[in-house]
């Protein structure tokens, strides 16, 4: 893909979406949305994914108010809004794990991206918040939805309802954020996960973890994976390490 407002780099099995509008702040515009469509088809068969952004200051600022300010009617936020939710959707199913990468501040917008993934790793100076409130408005990507299930229905409510941000060490203490990494540490760590990750066990897991798998469906995952060559590969390379 070309430099662009968002750029997709491959790497071996990992494919990382960064969202590169630095004089925006990283917002979201709806050129935006359709460009993360199109990276998300283009990385579909990659091992795990991370989306991020570029520079140090914004993960994702929320939705570009400049452009989206053009929209007044109820028609065209409902369009709006189940155009970018459509995005966070495909980016919650996506096969393999999904870390978001949150290199600077997310907030409003730029939080319902980052709950869109499975994983959230944070470098320690940043801010996240679902501050649509301030403006008069709620999460409309699906991020309310997604906060509670990671921190509970009362916690969200408090949280979304009045617009509060967090500190990287208060996200993780009540599970929204997963790992926090210094700063110097922040990128090699998250490109470790995402290597880490991108694996045929690693994807049969997150699969097996949403809602509504059975036994039956993981059991079956697991005897795919035993009867697999990697498993077996793996097998002999233990044995013989053992000899």
């Amino acid at each position: 893909m070309e430099r662009d407002d968002v750029e997709l780099e491959v790497d071996g099995t990992v494919a990382v979406i960064t969202i590169n509008r630095p004089r925006s702040r990283n917002a979201i515009s709806l050129g935006t949305m359709d460009l993360l469509d199109k990276a998300l088809a283009s990385a579909a068969h990659a091992g795990s994914l991370v989306i991020t952004g570029a520079g140090d200051r914004a993960f994702v600022s929320g939705g570009d108010l400049k452009e989206l300010a053009a929209i007044r009617d109820e028609d065209g936020a409902l369009a709006m809004a189940l155009r970018m939710r459509g995005v966070c959707d495909r980016l919650a199913e996506f096969p393999g794990p999904v870390i978001a990468a949150l290199n600077g501040h997310a907030l409003g917008g730029g939080a319902e991206v980052a709950v869109a993934a499975d994983i959230r790793v944070a470098a320690d100076d940043i801010k996240i918040g679902f501050t649509q409130s301030t403006l008069a408005i709620m999460p409309a990507w699906g991020g309310a939805e997604r906060l509670a299930t990671l921190v509970g229905r009362g916690r969200a409510l408090m949280l979304a309802g009045a617009g509060t941000v967090l500190d990287a060490g208060q996200a993780q203490r009540i599970g929204l954020i997963d790992q926090v990494l210094p700063r110097t540490e922040f990128e090699q760590g998250w490109r470790s996960m995402a290597r880490s990750l991108a694996t045929a066990p690693a994807r049969a897991i997150k699969h097996i973890l949403a809602d509504g798998t059975t036994p039956q469906a993981a059991a079956r995952a697991f005897a795919g994976l035993w009867a697999s060559d990697e498993h077996w590969e793996a097998v002999d390379r233990m044995t013989s390490r053992a000899v």
